[in-house]
């Protein structure tokens, strides 16, 4: 027992994933107490396609294929996070059992780098059953805010028919979206607008540039 628990905390790769699953546990017995063990336990995180500077739609980011191959967004972030921690803790523990690791030194943490892209692999099947669990409950990502009549700061410039980038700030997290000119007139990068209405196929919103002081004097 004493030789299993020393595997817990020896070598470097095992102390540092058995702190950084520690630290869920933790999260976990937190989130059982508050009574949302299986509610809504996401955190922003936009993993839909971005603009690029012209305002074009553009391919998703490798950064959110990856976050998406892994089911963030059909899956709570925190429940994927928390599996890839065990799944890579399992793993940097078998590999200190088979293999002489200790004696590599502080290059012991180097084991860490295989361990992690073949955990980044299984966590994808791992939270597959958590996929079907979730979407009988209902969950469908980062909740949905009410963003008509809201300020946005342009992070694109539009005119007529153009389809730009926008991101507003609701509850420390940063939203972006994709707008288009109300009436067409331009609307430089950086502007502030409103959204005043959301389109018909629910792909952008209308916006106005956004009246006050510094654009009417």
């Amino acid at each position: 027992m004493t030789e299993i628990l020393n595997y817990f905390f020896h070598p470097l790769p095992n102390a540092i994933m058995t702190g950084l699953l520690g630290l869920s546990v933790i999260y976990w017995l937190l989130t059982f107490i508050s009574g949302d063990f299986l509610g809504d336990l996401d955190v922003g995180l936009d993993v839909d396609s971005d603009l690029d500077a012209d305002g074009e739609v553009a391919d998703p980011s490798v950064f959110s294929k990856l976050l998406a191959f892994i089911n963030i967004g059909k899956v709570p972030i925190m429940l994927v996070i928390s599996t890839f921690k065990f799944i890579a803790w399992l793993l940097t523990i078998a590999s200190s059992m088979f293999w002489n690791i200790a004696s590599w030194g502080m290059k012991s943490v180097l084991i860490l780098i295989p361990i992690f892209i073949i955990t980044f692999l299984l966590t994808r099947f791992a939270t597959k059953p958590f996929v079907k669990i979730y979407k009988a409950m209902g969950y469908s990502g980062e909740d949905k805010h009410d963003l008509i009549g809201r300020i946005a700061v342009m992070r694109s410039s539009i005119q007529n028919d153009t389809i730009g980038n926008a991101e507003l700030v609701i509850l420390n997290d940063v939203i972006k979206v994709m707008v288009k000119s109300k009436t067409g007139e331009p609307i430089e990068y950086d502007a502030e607008v409103m959204l005043v209405d959301e389109s018909a196929d629910k792909k952008f919103y209308w916006v106005t540039p956004e009246i006050n002081l510094n654009n009417v004097v």
